[in-house]
């Protein structure tokens, strides 16, 4: 989303939820709640919620695959 400032356009992250972080990965919400208590996932915290920018959960989705073990 694209969202216009004082000093033109900025780009906007966009925020998901637990429950969508945890249908991307395909695992339980119960497990992305313990990888945020453990701080192992990027997350973004407002107020007393917590949000996940979906290009930091890409990138972070790559960062943790493994070289093939050839």
């Amino acid at each position: 989303m694209t969202v216009e400032g004082r000093s033109g356009q900025h780009q906007f992250p966009e925020l998901i939820d637990i429950e969508t972080v945890a249908k991307l990965l395909g695992v339980g919400e119960r497990y992305v709640r313990r990888m945020v208590a453990e701080r192992r996932v990027p997350t973004v915290k407002i107020g007393h919620y917590v949000r996940f920018d979906l290009a930091d959960i890409r990138n972070w989705v790559e960062e943790q695959r493994r070289p093939d073990a050839s």
